[in-house]
């Protein structure tokens, strides 16, 4: 069963272009409207937005899409996609909707949809859906964007919820926050001022046009300056749509999903709550993680990459702590969904609780040389299947001997082959990450 459309992370592309264009988000409006309509669920669809130029008229036209066949959105504006998912879960809403292309720079954007019990939604209803938004399109019906009024309040209560789940305040401690110019720039700052914390904020200014800009999660080494500039006790940074955290020490060093999983799985451990002293990530989790987690006899569980796989195995396995080395974090007690936002909470509780910083609680990672290269390419079919590829992989993993991975896919959101290549000796690791690299670029690059 393979789709068009809908990739790791929902439907994404350029905003304007296909499958973005206006008639293929209006026609997704019509096919989640006809979803709900079927299911006999509520008639009310949560929608919320990053900061995109293009993010208010995508979710109007999603609107548009849903009035015309009677369920009425309500518009969250400006809110973190955990933030929706919050919504659909505990509200009156059949299905939610982010708009939003996470960590890509503006000119992208992407359309993220929920369930009603907050998850997303299984690859059989994508499935479906999509069949119906194809049918949709090719009628031609000429699309129309709804009137969308915020409904204020709805990201209050997402705030709300957050305070909730944190057994402390933030008295004296001071926070740099990089919220990336997207949907955490009047979020977490306002969220961790009313905890009590003194806040820094850099890169809060969104203007449509400058989310993610050498900025946030994927830029964290600006952040290490902002720390050591401020004298902050913590730095965090979150993508777009606040789905991710990377996090500052107050030494400088940079931490990333693997550190966070690592401090979360002994704390809760040692208090009772690891469920089945398991943690699941994915197949790009360091082998130093797994590694450290061997140590404290708690077992480390991979799946393919996407938190949504992530999540999937939690639920199957009854684990309660979960994530991705990109920083999607999921503390399955709280959240259907990696929450920056959240996982800054709970690790900065973890810290506040035991008196230590991130040093301290990170102490043991020792982290094995990964290397990760992205060829773009012209088109995302037979990649393992081409000899001269997979000749170049079996070399690096025949010299490995059992040091260290190989792991070559495409990206479920991009047009790129992604190569990661890690082990003991960094040379070999950069030797073996170019030479797969180049073989696949000859082959299939774009």
């Amino acid at each position: 069963m393979s789709k068009q459309l809908f990739g790791t992370d929902g439907i994404r592309g350029v905003a304007g272009q296909y499958p973005l264009d206006p008639r293929t988000v209006f026609a997704f409006g019509e096919a989640l409207g006809e979803d709900v309509k079927s299911s006999g669920r509520g008639p009310e669809v949560a929608i919320g937005a990053d900061t995109r130029e293009s993010s208010g008229w995508i979710a109007a036209t999603v609107a548009g899409g849903l009035e015309r066949h009677g369920v009425r959105a309500r518009y969250a504006g400006v809110i973190t996609t955990p933030g929706v998912a919050w919504l659909t879960r505990t509200g009156p809403f059949a299905a939610g909707v982010m708009i939003s292309a996470s960590h890509n720079p503006y000119q992208d954007n992407g359309i993220k949809v929920f369930s009603h019990s907050g998850f997303k939604l299984p690859d059989e209803e994508e499935h479906a859906i999509e069949k119906a938004l194809l049918r949709l399109r090719a009628d031609e019906t000429e699309p129309r964007a709804a009137e969308l009024p915020i409904d204020r309040g709805l990201d209050g209560q997402y705030l709300d919820y957050l305070r909730s789940t944190v057994a402390v305040r933030f008295e004296g401690v001071r926070l740099a926050l990089d919220c990336g110019n997207g949907a955490a720039s009047h979020l977490a700052p306002e969220l961790f001022r009313s905890l009590g914390a003194e806040v820094a904020t850099v890169c809060a200014s969104p203007d449509g046009r400058n989310i993610n800009l050498h900025c946030g999660a994927l830029h964290p080494e600006n952040l290490s300056k902002a720390v050591i500039g401020h004298r902050a006790d913590f730095g965090v940074a979150f993508d777009g749509d606040a789905d991710r955290a990377i996090f500052v020490a107050k030494s400088g060093k940079i931490v990333n999903g693997d550190g966070v999983l690592l401090a979360a799985a002994r704390a809760w451990k040692a208090a009772g709550r690891l469920t089945g002293d398991t943690v699941v990530s994915t197949v790009m989790a360091n082998l130093g993680l797994e590694r450290a987690l061997e140590r404290e006899r708690i077992r480390m569980i991979r799946t393919p990459v996407g938190d949504k796989y992530v999540l999937e195995e939690m639920v199957r396995r009854d684990a309660v702590l979960g994530g991705e080395q990109s920083g999607h974090i999921i503390f399955r007690e709280y959240a259907t969904t990696g929450d920056g936002i959240l996982t800054a909470l709970k690790l900065f509780e973890i810290a506040v609780q035991a008196g230590l910083g991130l040093d301290e609680l990170t102490a043991g990672l020792d982290v094995y040389p990964q290397k990760l290269v992205n060829i773009r390419v012209r088109e995302k079919k037979g990649l393992l299947e081409h000899p001269a590829v997979a000749r170049e992989i079996r070399r690096a993993e025949e010299s490995f001997a059992g040091s260290g991975r190989v792991l070559v896919r495409f990206s479920g959101t991009e047009p790129l082959a992604r190569v990661m290549v890690e082990g003991v000796d960094a040379d070999q690791v950069d030797s073996f990450s170019t030479s797969i690299a180049d073989v696949i670029r000859q082959a299939l690059g774009a």
